[in-house]
Parts: C-alpha cells; structure tokens; sequence
C-alpha cells in the first residue's frame, strides 16, 4: 500500500476515535439535555449515529491536514530566495515639468 493511502486511512481512523470521544463526552455531560433526548426517542440512535458521522468527516479532515502540514521537506538551500529589501531614497527628486501658458485657464 503506497505511504500516502497509509498516511491517509491512519488519519481518518485517529479522527473518528477522537469523533467518537467528542460525542461521548457530548452525552455523557448531558450537553443541551442530548442525553434525555437520545435516549427517550426510538430513533436516538440515529441521532448519535449521525452526530458522529458528521463530526468524524469533520475531526479526519482537520487530523490529516494537521499531518500533511507537519511533514517536513528539507530543501532549503538558503540561496537567498524571496523579495530583496526596498532601497530607500533619502532625498527627493527634482523633475522638470515645462509649463504651457497658451490653454492657461482654459477647461475642458
């Protein structure tokens, strides 16, 4: 299996684990009286079921992107890559402009 499918069925596991930790605690603190309301209904375990799908995608998503961000590529040769500071210019240039006095007041 190629390292990066590895890498990626690895993620999503660990992000369904922690799913499923979130929505235990969810109703374990009894968090917007979800627990009265799971287990009072026929359909509950729809609910939960649903609740840990949704936040699994969501969990998985962050994990692995958290994981490819991590991977570290050495390739920096410090060749002196990026942007070269600005050099500033002390004094202000002096620019001839010749004025032309046969339109003076006129507009258009």
């Amino acid at each position: 299996m190629p390292k990066l499918i590895r890498l990626y069925i690895t993620q999503v596991a660990i992000g369904f684990g922690i799913a499923a930790l979130f929505v235990g605690m969810l109703l374990y603190f009894d968090i917007a009286n979800l627990w009265h309301l799971v287990t009072h209904s026929d359909k509950g375990w729809l609910a939960v079921l649903i609740l840990w799908i949704s936040n699994g995608i969501v969990f998985a998503g962050v994990q692995f992107g958290i994981a490819v961000m991590r991977m570290k590529d050495d390739d920096d040769d410090d060749q002196g890559g990026g942007r070269r500071s600005p050099e500033f210019v002390k004094e202000p240039a002096m620019v001839p402009v010749p004025a032309d006095t046969s339109k003076r007041g006129q507009f258009r």
